[in-house]
């Protein structure tokens, strides 16, 4: 088979289509013939060589695909060859195979198209396990994305929604904040313009998010405390702001705040197939019945994953940017 190589870690171009062995199934595994995958933020850290695959996994980034079950591993029940799926990965999908474990399948959402329904997986349950399973955002509270027209805030912002939630977004440019918008939030706020605590403040009459979910890390730590209502949860998901800040205590304890950090990539496989679970029963649903959709900016062969990884770099797109094989 053929799959995007990593041939050293640097810029884009180090991607780069390759002939690679074919996977084979273990237990408790399928083999998926892979249709589209989608480009996440992590496999751009993975290439700049911050971002090594979990042990066992494979090397070629790619964290979400969709395709068809070529063949079942030992174990393994409840899926047949020939189904039509997308799946969680903890790497390969940028390839024309790929193994996965069963838990970390979903059935493609009804009146879905396969190729689109690979930038679900990652998203969905990023954004159920942290603001739902993590911060239990209820109805009624605010919540704050930053980041509102990435793949990511594109789906927070609907489930959010989904469950009578105000939402709040950040995002650097107007044509982001119009999708965001478009897609239900209730506050936009320009982050190259505006400070988002007093704009936030502002607008909920000083009192603040309930839940935060923050990609950018040390740079924002402080100003989302600050942010934050009393009893309020910050969910640190990425750290393109960088790794490393102070945080106030005080500030903390005087509103009886929580600070919390996750990652899903690395995590076991039973907590990976619970989510998978939950998102099947909560989120699956809204999609199959319109409430909430994909946001797909745009769909690129496989073989120009570099290209594509430029196209992230630069930030001008909303939503999902899918790869097709």
């Amino acid at each position: 088979m053929h799959a995007i190589t990593i041939t050293e870690p640097g810029g884009p171009e180090a991607l780069v289509w390759s002939e690679v062995p074919d996977p084979v199934p273990g237990e408790g595994e399928v083999l998926i013939d892979v249709v589209a995958s989608a480009v996440n933020r992590a496999d751009v850290v993975q290439r700049q060589g911050f971002y090594d695959p979990p042990p066992g996994a494979s090397p070629y980034p790619g964290l979400e695909c969709s395709g068809r079950i070529a063949a079942l591993g030992p174990g393994v029940s409840g899926w047949a060859v020939g189904d039509e799926v997308c799946a969680l990965l903890a790497g390969g999908g940028y390839a024309q195979k790929v193994c996965v474990p069963a838990g970390q399948l979903l059935p493609v959402p009804d009146g879905m198209d396969l190729v689109t329904a690979a930038c679900l997986p990652e998203v969905t349950a990023t954004v159920w396990s942290n603001v739902f399973m993590v911060a239990h955002l209820r109805p009624g509270e605010t919540f704050l994305v930053h980041g509102g027209g990435s793949g990511i805030g594109t789906m927070a912002v609907q489930l959010a929604k989904a469950v009578g939630a105000r939402v709040a977004v950040t995002a650097g440019s107007a044509d982001k904040l119009e999708a965001c918008r478009e897609l239900g939030a209730d506050i936009l706020i320009d982050y190259r313009e505006q400070d988002f605590v007093e704009e936030l403040h502002k607008v909920t009459g000083g009192i603040g998010a309930d839940v935060v979910l923050d990609i950018v890390g040390a740079k924002y730590l402080a100003r989302n405390v600050d942010a934050l209502a009393v009893n309020g949860r910050l969910v640190i998901i990425g750290l393109q702001g960088g790794r490393t800040a102070e945080l106030d205590l005080g500030a903390l304890l005087t509103k009886r705040a929580a600070v919390m950090g996750t990652s899903l990539r690395g995590r076991p496989l039973a907590e990976k197939a619970a989510i998978i679970a939950a998102v099947r029963e909560h989120v699956w649903p809204l999609v199959a019945g319109g409430r909430v959709r994909p946001v797909v900016d745009r769909t690129m062969p496989m073989s120009e994953a570099a290209e594509a990884h430029r196209v992230m770099e630069q930030s001008a797109h909303v939503g999902k940017i899918l790869l097709t094989v």
